[in-house]
């Protein structure tokens, strides 16, 4: 009689406190709410564009809580945790009167706590209002606070709450934050037997930390998987498999991609917990691999920088400021991509194209390489050495600086900056200085990114894109002109398609260039596809010179390396558009045969002032502008020599307009073969005939 007295006393006190806590409870919910605010105070993120996790950043008291929702984590877990510590939790309004009475009963019986009667909504009350002391008093408040917290959020948001902020052992808190650190993953797939694990560690955190005590988090997870009510939610046999899975004895990093992409975040949106980018994880991960083992190969001091950007869309996939952002000996914390560097050799393309597209010179067009004077600036090629004569696609291979800096007198340094600003690119020139021809050798500033936005012009048919900052800043195509033709593209991307591959890299269908900056401090490469480009620099932080540092030799091994390893497929690159034909150089006009200035900076042939002739389209050529979809192209027509203005006709027909540039565009009525004659200033004429198909 004297133990069920007891009982009753007790379960009497207990129903008497827990009524008295109800009746108070209306008249102290508006005065003293629960701190829900407090709740919300959890790690920002960076995410890719898919929305996994890039990187996580502590609390400011230094906790890893990153924000859980019940659809973030694996539905088995759920029912392992509601049948573990809360049966009736979907029932109840924050107090389990039955838990509680079952409670109190057993510790009559026994003199000491057998089982909590602790709901998951308490213990959610005292996860965000954590204290000290374990008094009677502090248990009425948190009856009173579950109730408080039942009444303003709905089951899933309490739930929520949890698996936010339960406690998993040193600066751990959260479902999420645990499944990373121990299992490396997100909690949205879980077997039996990590997810019993993840049930069982909150109780007693610090005390059944795998990393710290693997026996007690092993016999805590058993206690979980004997449960009756868990055996029965996982289904028959799945708890006794459960239990001879081996625990993790090691604590993970959480995610750290992306660093300096993640801090310019923080930056930007200070407030802000998840931070959305245009990185996707996969690449990210592919081009950081590359970038820690290029790193131990490269030597102490040198750092590494890549941006991967897609040329349609202008988002950056992937970018790596540095080799190493926590290696103070290579100035890690340093964003290379942001940078202006000297580029070296890797201007040179937009040369060719120019000169591509202005009729100058064609792929098998004969260029000199050997020493010349440009009005007292000599440059010389980088192995000291010249090639006599060469083909134009022979010079843009072997990246050779004489014929580069010769068609750049031609076209013109402000031309090329001027068509830089269509994709909004503007190269920083050496101060009280006007364009030069040294811009073709690198005598101009360049950020990685920048040369990677110019290069997604080549890739994208002349169009450039628009990369933004890979976080708020918006990416997309560039309106208006193109930065070259299309033809113009092709004749470079086609040239550029074929330069050998470094040794050991295999042949991926890629055009790439590289280069190399005066006095070996700055190592290029930069690579593209028919969607992709990608951008690699090799040096210094400190701009000192790196003996042995080249493009060709460190930059380009990378380059390859990084797309194989960015998990990107390769896209071939375009077809060849409308006009683009790579002709032989015996079929070549007479005036294009060979390249050559005289002293007044004319284009000559043989020694004698050009008559005009026209080197696009050729004689005899069938060009396909769609005549047989019934929806005609226009006609690029390209001249060279004679004095403008100049007067086209077509099939004897004068064009609208007399024009003083070697370029003019013509609509055909139809297909079939016409003739066109260019007429110059002093009557000179010439004339070719061609197909429209």
């Amino acid at each position: 009689m004297r133990l069920w007295r007891k009982f009753a006393i007790g379960s009497a006190a207990g129903i008497v406190l827990v009524g008295g806590a109800l009746l108070a409870l209306d008249a102290a919910d508006k005065a003293f709410p629960p701190p829900l605010d407090k709740a919300d105070m959890v790690s920002p993120e960076v995410l890719d564009a898919d929305g996994q996790l890039l990187r996580a950043f502590a609390t400011a008291e230094g906790r890893w809580r990153l924000k859980t929702g019940v659809a973030d984590v694996d539905p088995q877990f759920l029912r392992m945790l509601v049948a573990y510590e809360d049966q009736r939790f979907y029932d109840h309004g924050g107090v389990d009167i039955w838990a509680l009475g079952r409670a109190s009963l057993q510790f009559v019986r026994n003199g000491r706590i057998v089982s909590g009667a602790s709901t998951l909504s308490m213990q959610v009350a005292r996860l965000i209002e954590p204290r000290a002391e374990r008094s009677f008093a502090a248990k009425l408040l948190q009856l009173a606070r579950a109730v408080q917290i039942e009444r303003r959020l709905s089951k899933e948001e309490i739930l929520d709450l949890y698996l936010t902020h339960a406690p998993y052992g040193g600066n751990l808190e959260g479902v999420r934050a645990a499944s990373l650190a121990y299992f490396g993953k997100e909690p949205r797939r879980l077997t039996v037997a990590e997810a019993a694990l993840l049930v069982a560690l909150p109780q007693l955190p610090e005390r059944r930390r795998p990393d710290r005590n693997l026996q007690a988090a092993q016999e805590a997870r058993e206690r979980v998987l004997e449960r009756a009510a868990v055996a029965e939610a996982v289904g028959d046999g799945e708890a006794d498999r459960a239990e001879a899975v081996a625990i993790p004895m090691r604590r993970m990093q959480l995610p750290a991609l992306a660093a300096h992409v993640a801090e310019a975040a923080l930056r930007k949106q200070p407030a802000v917990l998840k931070h959305q980018t245009t990185l996707k994880k996969p690449v990210q991960q592919g081009l950081e691999a590359v970038a820690r083992a290029a790193a131990m190969k490269l030597g102490p001091k040198l750092s590494l920088a890549m941006v991967m950007a897609d040329a349609q869309s202008g988002a950056i996939v992937g970018e790596v400021g540095s080799a190493d952002y926590f290696d103070a000996s290579r100035s890690g914390w340093i964003d290379m991509t942001r940078v202006d560097r000297s580029p070296g050799s890797t201007l040179k393309p937009f040369i060719y194209g120019l000169a591509f597209e202005q009729g100058l010179v064609s792929q098998e067009t004969i260029i000199e390489d050997r020493p010349a004077d440009f009005f007292g600036y000599r440059p010389r090629n980088f192995d000291m050495s010249y090639q006599g004569d060469v083909t134009v696609r022979e010079a843009l291979q072997l990246s050779l600086n004489v014929p580069a800096v010769k068609l750049l007198d031609a076209v013109g340094p402000s031309r090329l900056l001027v068509r830089f600003r269509r994709a909004e690119v503007r190269p920083a020139l050496p101060p009280n200085e006007t364009p030069g021809l040294a811009i073709g050798l690198g005598g101009v500033g360049i950020s990685l990114k920048d040369l990677v936005q110019l290069y997604t012009a080549l890739a994208n048919r002349g169009q450039p894109a628009r990369l933004g900052d890979g976080i708020t800043g918006t990416p997309g195509k560039l309106d208006g002109e193109p930065l070259l033709e299309p033809v113009a593209v092709w004749n470079v991307a086609d040239i550029l398609s074929g330069v050998i591959p470094p040794a050991g890299a295999p042949q991926r269908g890629i055009a790439y260039k590289t280069g190399t900056s005066y006095g070996y401090r700055d190592a290029w490469s930069v690579g593209y596809d028919g969607r992709y480009v990608l951008g690699v620099w090799v040096g210094r932080p400190d701009n000192s010179a790196v003996p042995g540092l080249t493009g060709y030799g460190t930059a380009a091994p990378i380059l390859f390396e990084a797309f194989a390893k960015s998990g990107i497929a390769t896209t071939p690159l375009p077809r060849p558009p409308a006009g683009a034909v790579r002709i032989a150089q015996s079929e070549l006009p007479i005036s294009q045969r060979r390249f050559a200035l005289n002293a007044s900076g004319l284009l000559v042939a043989s020694g004698r002032e050009p008559a005009p002739q026209i080197v696009y389209p050729p004689e005899g050529a069938h060009i396909d502008l769609g005549a047989g979809a019934g929806d005609l192209s226009p006609l690029m027509l390209k001249l060279q020599g004679g004095r403008a203005p100049f007067r086209w006709l077509a099939n004897g027909k004068p064009l609208p307009d007399l024009s003083r540039r070697r370029t003019q565009q013509w609509q055909p009525d139809g297909g079939g073969y016409s003739k066109l004659t260019v007429i110059d200033s002093a009557g000179r004429a010439a004339s070719v005939g061609v197909f429209i198909d």
